[in-house]
């Protein structure tokens, strides 16, 4: 798929992984719409002459006008990029007690259930487009994790929410085949974000020194080549890609 003159959705895109993706979009000639919560979106829409529109992805409602509104704007979508998400670290039964089930409710709606919901939505704004000359109208890239194969101690809302992400990719790319949209995921190691970037920078040390190599971070903008790479490629399709420099993450 070439993506200069596309219209692409990319969530969670106020900062870390998504800010960065939204600017290579840009950057390949896409027209970009930047969906979050937070409204530091519209500082990356700005400089990127994308639009910003506020939104709670794990909202029916709200994303369904979200979407709306972006599609009015900017025309319906040949990429949506799932990059919204958040993470926790709690035991299952920790000292005072069982994990609180909001907690771990939150983390799925948000991971699983706002990249779903994002997911429908884009799919079907898809499907009115014209296929191109190879039959493709679209490519939908949502972020999982290494997590959801090995999930650490305290992750287990974060591995099994990152885990229905890897879960959904195939069927719902075996579901969209007739309409030329493709699915597929990334699932990145540890990457310098703004949650790690709050870390103590011997915490910081000691994360990258577990990376095999490169024995660092992540950095965001890898991930956007990887994913500018897997929207480019029409053959790529219903499958799940790491990202990790090589990361096997232990029990603890």
């Amino acid at each position: 798929m070439k993506l200069s003159g596309t219209t692409a959705f990319v969530t969670g895109a106020a900062s870390g992984l998504g800010a960065a993706m939204a600017k290579h979009l840009a950057a390949a000639g896409a027209r970009v719409a930047v969906f979050d919560r937070n409204s530091g979106g519209q500082a990356v829409a700005d400089a990127i002459g994308g639009v910003y529109i506020q939104c709670d992805v794990a909202d029916a409602k709200e994303a369904e006008a979200a979407v709306g509104e972006a599609v009015s704007v900017l025309g319906n979508p040949s990429v949506l990029v799932n990059c919204a998400g958040v993470g926790t670290a709690k035991r299952i039964v920790g000292r005072e007690g069982p994990m609180p089930l909001e907690d771990f409710e939150r983390v799925v709606r948000i991971n699983l259930i706002g990249s779903f919901n994002m997911l429908r939505l884009a799919a079907h704004a898809m499907q009115a487009r014209e296929p191109d000359s190879n039959g493709q109208r679209g490519v939908i890239i949502s972020t999982a994790s290494v997590a959801a194969y090995e999930g650490q101690v305290g992750q287990a809302a974060y591995a099994a929410s990152k885990g229905g992400i890897v879960a959904l990719t195939l069927p719902a790319a075996r579901e969209f085949a007739q309409f030329g949209i493709r699915v597929l995921a990334v699932a990145p190691g540890l990457f310098l974000t703004p949650l790690l970037q709050e870390l103590p920078d011997d915490v910081q040390t000691a994360l990258a020194a577990s990376i095999p190599n490169p024995s660092r971070l992540g950095r965001p903008e890898e991930f956007a080549h990887l994913v500018l790479a897997l929207a480019e490629n029409d053959y790529m399709n219903g499958e799940v890609v790491r990202l990790d420099g090589g990361l096997r993450m232990q029990a603890k």
